[in-house]
């Protein structure tokens, strides 16, 4: 390797799959090193080897596939949620808080007999779920000048 250039550099790896987790993953990651001018190899299967021509059309060729592919998981996606919204169904999760469980947490917060901690546990909820869902400005806060 004494004769070696700059424009020698390659990444030597056993196996393509153990660069990147999926096709996606794998083209970021050959595209960011020949940006550095950083060559990619594969010693096993030979597919990949960016060092070449070839090599480089091959690569081109899996990029493509990678976009495409996510572009039909994208748009069957979109249509399978069009579908669903068309027969009525609601996305998301289904909220914690109904509105029964909101009065009552609201009931127990206007007593000001409780913790906001024993209200959501009361409700099976966090503190943060009860302060989002109840009104805690119903009670003028007290003021130090006389009436």
């Amino acid at each position: 390797m004494a004769t070696a250039s700059a424009d020698d550099l390659a990444l030597v790896i056993w196996k393509i799959d153990r660069l990147g987790r999926n096709l996606r993953d794998l083209i970021d990651i050959i595209t960011t090193l020949e940006t550095r001018g950083v060559g990619v190899q594969s010693l096993t299967n030979g597919i990949v080897d960016t060092t070449t021509a070839h090599g480089k059309l091959v690569f081109g060729m899996f990029a493509l596939m990678a976009e495409y592919e996510a572009g039909l998981i994208h748009e069957r996606t979109q249509a399978g949620l069009a579908a669903a919204r068309s027969r009525g169904h609601k996305g998301g999760r289904k909220p914690k808080m109904t509105a029964s469980l909101i009065g009552k947490a609201q009931r127990m917060y206007d007593a000001r007999q409780f913790t906001m901690a024993e209200i959501a546990t009361s409700c099976g909820v966090t503190p943060m779920t009860i302060y989002r869902h109840i009104h805690t400005d119903r009670h003028p806060k007290p003021t130090d000048e006389p009436s």
